[in-house]
């Protein structure tokens, strides 16, 4: 195991920023919630941000705060998609079809929300479970588990995943599909 300072990895990863920011900015549209500030990427810490009104609408809240690990996990699905049968059924060696595993990968790699969007959710899954609140209820083993995976990144828990979807993702699809 080697590391690479997060600079270095949102770099490589610029796409997977990007798309991430995008999707907290679009779920902000949305549920029109006021955005103040955006930022899709730069070199520094955050590498991108969305700066937002606060909300105490669980729904609200949780597809901000979730849209980007959706929306990410879905492109990477895509683009790695893409790229499956050319590499894998074909061999081909195109770098046409690596750019898209590349561009798959690096939009998975960044679909993890912060701890800082993780504990928007906590705070007020308990509230609304409490009310029967279905998607509340459900926000407690989501959050439970990605919350753990985002301090996992110093161990490349995020490039796991990256991995898993972009690979099972479309085995799983093209078994569908068949």
């Amino acid at each position: 195991m080697f590391f690479i300072p997060g600079p270095v990895i949102a770099a490589l990863t610029f796409p997977g920023v990007i798309v991430h920011e995008a999707a907290h900015f679009l779920f902000c549209r949305v549920f029109g919630l006021a955005v103040f500030d955006v930022c899709f990427f730069r070199f520094g810490n955050p590498a991108g941000y969305v700066v937002h009104e606060p909300t105490d609408d669980f729904k609200k809240s949780f597809f901000v705060s979730m849209g980007p690990f959706f929306v990410n996990s879905a492109l990477c699905v895509l683009f790695c998609s893409a790229a499956f049968v050319p590499v894998w059924v074909f061999e081909a060696k195109d770098p046409i079809a690596w750019f898209f595993y590349w561009l798959g990968l690096s939009i998975g790699m960044q679909a993890f929300p912060s701890t800082t969007d993780l504990s928007h959710i906590w705070r007020l899954a308990p509230e609304n479970a409490r009310k029967g609140n279905l998607l509340a209820i459900v926000s407690f083993p989501i959050v439970a588990i990605l919350y753990p995976l985002n301090f996992l990144r110093i161990v490349w828990a995020d490039l796991g995943y990256g991995l898993a979807i972009g690979i099972l993702g479309p085995l799983a699809l093209f078994k569908w599909l068949a």
